[in-house]
């Protein structure tokens, strides 16, 4: 299964939902506003990082640079950009929208 998170984790509670809900072997891509959950060394790295040995993480190229933040993503977050995500979305099961 896919998992997309769209918002901030600092605004929505969405990526600790998903992290709750998600079985073990999800794939999780963060887009939009989700990318922030990518910073290293935020008050969210430790989830995130807690998270990724159960899960793959992926994050929206496109999302990090209109933030600035490309250059900032915790190590084995895997960057993909847009046909990256279509594989993605082909390759799961299916895909799980949090909002």
């Amino acid at each position: 299964m896919l998992h997309t998170i769209n918002k901030s984790p600092y605004t929505k509670n969405s990526l600790d939902t998903c992290l709750r809900m998600a079985k073990e072997g999800s794939a999780i891509l963060l887009i939009e506003d989700g990318v922030y959950a990518a910073l290293t060394g935020s008050e969210i790295t430790s989830t995130v990082e807690t998270a990724m040995k159960k899960h793959t993480f992926y994050a929206l190229s496109a999302d990090l640079e209109a933030r600035g933040i490309q250059d900032r993503v915790i190590d084995g977050i895997k960057v993909v950009d847009y046909a990256g995500f279509v594989d993605l979305a082909a390759e799961n099961s299916g895909v799980q929208s949090w909002l």
